[in-house]
């Protein structure tokens, strides 16, 4: 699997707890792919993209590192994707 749809590697990674949360948070404009405002919850991310997701509290910056095909416990979400943000601190 090289790709994934948004809304499911959202959902898939714990930043929200429901794919229709996820859609939601898209379609309002929360969420950038590549410093793109993305729009669609359909739309594709690839490997190496980074995900700027805002949140009530917080921005998270993401950067998608692989993929699955079932949404797994919180240990194997995090090794989806690398927090760019925590970097920088």
């Amino acid at each position: 699997m090289d790709r994934q749809r948004i809304d499911k590697w959202l959902w898939h990674t714990r930043v929200v707890r429901t794919r229709t949360d996820a859609a939601a948070l898209i379609a309002s404009g929360h969420v950038r792919v590549n410093g793109a405002r993305e729009k669609s919850p359909g739309h594709s991310v690839k490997l190496g993209d980074v995900l700027t997701v805002a949140l009530d509290a917080q921005v998270r910056v993401l950067k998608v590192v692989s993929f699955m095909e079932r949404r797994g416990d919180a240990q194997a979400a995090h090794g989806l994707y690398e927090d760019l943000q925590a970097k920088r601190e």
